[in-house]
């Protein structure tokens, strides 16, 4: 039987490179789906979904409003800051200007957007995140927000002048809601019951993931998958690989509908959208076996 090829697409952080992996090791498969991922900066990724480049592609949630013609929203292998999220970072003993200058990890970023909110001023730059760090150490920037793994550890010389969560708090208004960061999401072109076959699978592979976690992780560091130690990344997995990223709850949900009223109220999005429509029916197949 020939299979149907579907190109994945996430970032090459740890907790992405955790949630795909039982894919990638074969624990998790499809009958009738093929898998084909590569990993790319979450800007990268951002840029190729406005393309339309991948099936699924992992996303920041900030950039859903302008690619949801095109693509679906997926329940599952998504990230969310609870009390943490991005950092502002800045060498200590400095005071920042209101129009200093700033290196963030994209445009379409959930930290770039809320950071534009908050600093209207301030001059950005984009930059790969994993330069952003030095960018603020060779003085090539003011400060920068620090993303992925970098959150857990830093330079002594740097410090924090302000978490992303922070701002999210300030604006969300509800105080139960997590910060929303990465998302997933599919081609709307792809046929339905391939759909809720893609996501059944991906599903499969992040619970699968978190079910053997111990075993995971030291498999991806022994393969030199990961770029910290096992210490740093189970810690990592805490916040952004857990049993919250399987399947997105209703309060998951409302967070997403608040980052995109927040962007719509600020004039970043032309039209107000909600994640639930946008999610795949998977009611669809319950019927039809039904």
């Amino acid at each position: 039987m020939n299979l149907k090829n579907i190109s994945v697409a996430h970032s090459p952080d740890a907790d992405d490179i955790f949630m795909y992996s039982a894919i990638n090791l074969g624990w998790v498969g499809s009958d009738i789906l093929e898998f084909n991922s590569r990993a790319d900066d979450i800007e990268t990724l951002n840029q190729g979904a406005l393309r339309g480049k991948f099936d699924a592609t992992a996303i920041s949630f900030a950039l859903y409003p302008f690619i949801f013609d095109d693509y679906a929203l997926l329940r599952t292998a998504v990230s969310f800051g609870n009390g943490y999220g991005p950092k502002l970072i800045k060498k200590k003993n400095t005071i920042l200007k209101p129009n200093f200058k700033v290196a963030l990890s994209g445009q379409y970023t959930t930290n770039a957007m809320l950071f534009r909110i908050a600093y209207p001023k301030a001059r950005i730059v984009y930059k790969n995140f994993l330069e952003i760090e030095n960018a603020v150490l060779s003085g090539e920037v003011d400060a920068g927000v620090l993303i992925h793994e970098s959150i857990l550890s830093f330079s002594d010389e740097l410090c924090v002048e302000r978490e992303i969560w922070d701002i999210w708090c300030e604006l969300r208004g509800d105080d139960s809601l997590p910060l929303p960061l990465g998302g997933m999401a599919l081609r709307r072109s792809l046929p339905l019951s391939d759909a809720i076959e893609c996501e059944r699978v991906l599903m499969k592979a992040v619970q699968v993931a978190n079910d053997n976690k111990n075993i995971l992780s030291k498999m991806l560091i022994e393969r030199n998958m990961v770029r910290v130690d096992n210490v740093s990344l189970q810690r990592y997995l805490g916040l952004y690989a857990n049993a919250d990223s399987i399947n997105m709850n209703q309060t998951q949900l409302r967070a997403v509908d608040r980052l995109f009223e927040i962007g719509y109220e600020n004039g970043i999005y032309p039209n107000l959208i909600k994640a639930q429509p946008n999610l795949i029916p998977t009611e669809y197949l319950q019927s039809r076996n039904s």
